[in-house]
């Protein structure tokens, strides 16, 4: 069995879930629209020119799970998913997972994107194994802070250590599949390095290496 490993922005979905949410949050009233838009748009842009500081984003970007009620983010999250993840769905990232499903690979989503917004879309598309930021909970409740190390660029290699660590896997075989630059470092961990509609530096990089480039979006 090999590891099977899958961005899930903009890899396995047309979009960012993270951005988008932000948007929602927006959309819905949940939040201060002017400065929360204007400023996920800024970190938006600075995660695509690869500036992005992590920890600072995480502050904004966790601070609406811990002010809002449990309940209320369930319930907006399912709307989330009908109203925005709908729109963003891959049939071919459908067929790409349920291929290496046949081959008996562990199919695992690793996302820098927390747990809150992914899980979800995971369980939607019937991938049970997630890395993810970890959003740190108290009493049932979201504190606005990180349980761990983010999920995000050398961080992704961290994790799946992590991950793997007490198990009968290695990345022995493995496959990763990403279309950001922010991926290069787990990138070259792999045995099989996959390139899906990848940003301009990673296609660059990719390029240079000989590794294969896709796209699920045709």
């Amino acid at each position: 069995m090999a590891l099977a490993l899958f961005d899930l922005d903009n890899t396995l979905i047309a979009g960012d879930s993270d951005y988008e949410w932000g948007r929602w949050l927006v959309r819905n009233n949940r939040v201060d629209a002017d400065y929360y838009a204007r400023t996920n748009e800024r970190f938006y842009d600075d995660y695509k020119q690869g500036k992005l500081d992590i920890q600072a984003y995480l502050a904004f970007a966790l601070e609406p799970l811990a002010a809002l009620e449990p309940s209320e983010l369930q319930a907006l999250h399912r709307e989330f998913m009908t109203q925005v993840i709908a729109a963003l769905w891959l049939p071919a990232a459908e067929q790409l997972l349920a291929r290496h499903r046949a081959e008996g690979d562990q199919l695992v989503v690793i996302s820098a994107t927390n747990r809150f917004v992914v899980e979800p879309i995971c369980r939607k598309l019937q991938v049970e194994e997630i890395i993810a930021t970890e959003p740190e909970v108290r009493a049932g409740r979201y504190t606005g802070n990180v349980a761990g190390t983010p999920s995000y660029g050398d961080g992704k290699v961290i994790r799946l250590r992590e991950w793997l660590q007490g198990r009968n896997q290695t990345l022995a075989g493995s496959y990763f599949y990403s279309d950001s630059h922010s991926d290069l470092p787990l990138l070259r961990e792999v045995t099989h390095p996959v390139a899906v509609d990848p940003d301009s530096e990673l296609r660059r990089e990719a390029e240079q290496r000989g590794w294969p480039i896709i796209s699920l979006r045709g």
